[in-house]
């Protein structure tokens, strides 16, 4: 039990220092390529906070633990609104300017209602895995095209003083990209076999493990840079790392697992997992749209109660747990 332990917090230790810098150097990398800052706010640093997910999930599918890989990405989703934009909300109010991420918002419910269809079987068929990646091409391209269009928008400055912040060569910032892409591999087969083994001893499904251990493992990147964006007032930056991370692990992540390995979700995890991820992301999309004169803001009573809903569902996670043995 010491050594796959071990692998767990090694592993995940290794990986958030690993998508940090991963996420930098793409970041660096693609306004060297001449990407416009809202582009990879949106794109870029979203689809790099997802990555150790997305190794994860790909990394279990591969092994024959497709339940892991779903466990991870669902599990992720709702670390990232009730731990990160619960906790994040609760130290300070969150105001909610960039007409971008409120677009997208009302997208990533339409999406987290898509994949509750997928799931009544209690399956996810290869061609369901397909449709998600094809999902995601449309919407990288929409953002791509949508890009050109809103260069005032609150997350484009946003974006350009994290990316002045931390400057890099061209040199450097392909160095931590590729140095990180290989030690997120590392750090990921690390970490999906000493969960699937902690799994083995303690008699529960990898769901369970991917779903609590695993998904707060990595969502630790998103926590970082949103304490960062915190610290400097960039408030779409915090709800832009959130709404794009689940967007890309709803698609990007169940969708690579699935087209490795057709997933056996099982009914639980429609009625349990599901519910509660597409509960609090109609939560948050409620708390940071405008209404009744309502300012856009998600504030310290509405965070409290996302960072209450992930407590009581991690609690009953956890409970699940002993009660197995």
């Amino acid at each position: 039990m010491l050594l796959p332990t071990l692998a767990v917090v090694f592993g995940l230790v290794l990986l958030v220092w690993s998508a940090e810098k991963f996420i930098d150097g793409a970041a660096a990398t693609s306004r060297w390529l001449g990407l416009s800052p809202l582009l990879i706010g949106m794109l870029v640093i979203g689809f790099g906070t997802s990555a150790p997910e997305m190794m994860v999930s790909v990394l279990a599918a591969l092994d024959g633990n497709p339940g892991l890989a779903v466990g991870n990405a669902y599990g992720s989703n709702i670390a990232n609104i009730g731990l990160i934009l619960g906790l994040v909300a609760l130290v300070a109010p969150l105001s909610v300017h960039s007409s971008v991420i409120r677009k997208e918002m009302p997208l990533l419910l339409l999406v987290m209602l898509a994949t509750g269809l997928m799931l009544l079987d209690g399956f996810v068929a290869r061609w369901e895995a397909v449709g998600l990646l094809l999902a995601l091409v449309v919407f990288i391209v929409v953002s791509i095209v949508r890009s050109r269009n809103q260069s005032d928008d609150a997350l484009v400055s946003e974006v350009a003083e994290t990316l002045d912040s931390k400057p890099m060569s061209r040199g450097k910032a392909i160095m931590w990209t590729l140095v990180g892409l290989v030690l997120l591999i590392a750090s990921s087969r690390l970490l999906v076999w000493g969960a699937v083994e902690i799994a083995v001893r303690f008699g529960v499904s990898d769901l369970i493990i991917g779903l609590t251990v695993v998904a707060i493992g990595t969502s630790l990147p998103e926590l970082a840079s949103s304490i960062t964006a915190l610290r400097r007032k960039e408030h779409d930056m915090v709800l832009g790392n959130v709404v794009g991370s689940n967007l890309f692990n709803s698609l990007a992540v169940v969708g690579l697992a699935g087209v490795i390995a057709p997933i056996d979700a099982g009914r639980e995890v429609l009625v349990r997992d599901w519910s509660v991820m597409t509960g609090m992301t109609l939560l948050m999309l409620l708390f940071a749209f405008s209404w009744r004169g309502r300012p856009r803001r998600i504030n310290r009573l509405e965070g409290g109660i996302l960072l209450a809903l992930f407590i009581a569902y991690t609690g009953y996670m956890v409970s699940v747990v002993i009660m197995s043995r």
